[in-house]
């Protein structure tokens, strides 16, 4: 990692250069921008994979939580911070301790076999990702009366273009910019004035006995750990180049992110909690629309429009990018083709881009053709279930195995963990019989 280099001619706020300053105050300035620079170079690829992880479909999901049982579901959202931080701690562990993506680990440690089996499924899992993503960029787009066929293609093109220019660090940060987006539900929820007195109520409430309940509470779970999030944030450590060195910082940009992404999901249950709960309604949440729709009447249907636009396209965008690029990056580990977005399109790494693009090409393909999405968002909810045993289980492993004593998990952590993860993968194989209506 590089030290950033702050120029004396630097320009501050306001048309004052660090020289016209005193020197203690110079040094400040000059400590305050390094110190930034730092972190940029650091942080990045916690955040912006937890962004990705409050994807379209999980906003839709913390949406009818809300509608459904109120505050009831804030609860979890707390407790799902730990569990999103352990299983991603370890990806970044194994990026920075071993210089390796995680496609590349499990070859050496597994075979080739393996190796092809999890970037096999890793691709399926993305592309079916990708179409949940453009259905909501599509939904977005007809909230203001703009087709399919013009949002979906622009979408794509950005999308492909923002890979092409041959810089990680320019794409983490748009993809960033993009995913933060997201916070637009924050003055959703302050304009549906909900009440303090039944959240605090609602954070004792854990109705377990009710089959609706645990079966949202079960979706929440679920889908906490995508497998795409293990595979990207590990393959981004080290396409960033991080090392040893950034360890602790970049745990610290795992764990924001983490924070970050449950205060969005919180944000969006009280949002519908306030509103469409209070009012004892039971509108149907499945579709961008009717999530503007809902808050409508209670926040103006301008501002639901725009608020709930924003943050859906956003969400969906930062997925839709970390979800590509986790797939691309996977297959290619496992193979052992040249792939970094640091370099642009050569033949080297030619094979890495034309799976980037094959992916976007072909969600957008499907989503345009009008194929029943409903259906195939449950193929990829079903498909994301049955991978979390075998993600979570060659993650655990690999702990274990690639990296040096001093820097594995022990004792009560250890312990800790490994439940956690089984508890996710318990809740993720749950909802497949419950979902296919078995």
């Amino acid at each position: 990692m590089q030290d950033a280099h702050i120029a004396d001619d630097e320009t501050l706020p306001g048309d004052a250069s660090p020289a016209a300053l005193p020197r203690p105050a110079r040094t400040a300035v000059r400590g305050r921008r390094v110190l930034a620079a730092g972190l940029l170079a650091v942080w990045g690829p916690g955040l912006i994979v937890m962004l990705a992880d409050t994807d379209a479909g999980c906003l839709i999901t913390a949406a009818q939580s809300g509608a459904q049982w109120g505050y009831a579901m804030v609860l979890p959202q707390i407790v799902l911070i730990p569990i999103l931080f352990m299983a991603q701690e370890i990806a970044v562990r194994l990026g920075v301790v071993t210089g390796k993506g995680h496609g590349r680990l499990i070859r050496e440690h597994f075979g080739l076999g393996w190796g092809i089996l999890s970037a096999g499924t890793l691709l399926v899992s993305a592309v079916g990702a990708l179409l949940t993503e453009f259905a909501g960029v599509a939904g977005v787009g007809e909230l203001f009366g703009i087709s399919r066929w013009v949002t979906v293609p622009v979408c794509t093109a950005f999308l492909l273009g923002l890979a092409f220019t041959g810089s990680y660090r320019r794409v983490e940060r748009i993809g960033i910019a993009i995913g933060l987006a997201e916070l637009a539900f924050i003055p959703a929820m302050i304009l549906a004035r909900p009440s303090v007195h039944g959240l605090v109520r609602g954070l004792g409430t854990l109705p377990l006995g009710q089959q609706s309940y645990v079966f949202l509470l079960a979706a929440n779970v679920g889908a906490v750990i995508m497998p795409w999030m293990i595979f990207y944030q590990q393959s981004a450590i080290v396409d960033k180049g991080l090392r040893q060195k950034a360890l602790a910082a970049e745990r610290r940009d795992t764990a924001t992110g983490a924070v970050i992404t449950q205060v969005i999901m919180i944000v969006v249950i009280i949002a519908f909690a306030a509103t469409i709960f209070k009012a004892g309604r039971h509108t149907p949440l499945s579709t961008v629309g009717q999530l503007a729709g809902a808050l409508s009447p209670y926040i103006g249907p301008m501002a639901s429009k725009m608020l709930i636009g924003a943050a859906v396209l956003g969400g969906a965008l930062v997925a839709a990018l970390v979800v590509s690029l986790a797939g691309s990056w996977g297959v290619c580990e496992v193979l052992g083709w040249r792939h970094s977005l640091n370099e642009r399109l050569n033949r080297q790494n030619a094979k890495f881009y034309l799976i980037y693009a094959l992916a976007h090409v072909v969600g957008a393909g499907i989503v345009l053709a009008s194929f029943d999405l409903v259906s195939l968002a449950v193929d990829v909810e079903v498909m994301n279930a049955l991978l979390l045993p075998v993600v979570l289980g060659f993650l655990l492993v690999l702990e274990r195995k690639a990296l040096p004593p001093e820097h594995r998990m022990r004792g009560l952590y250890r312990l800790t963990c490994t439940a956690l993860c089984v508890i996710v993968i318990g809740f993720g194989l749950y909802m497949v019989p419950v979902t296919l209506g078995l």
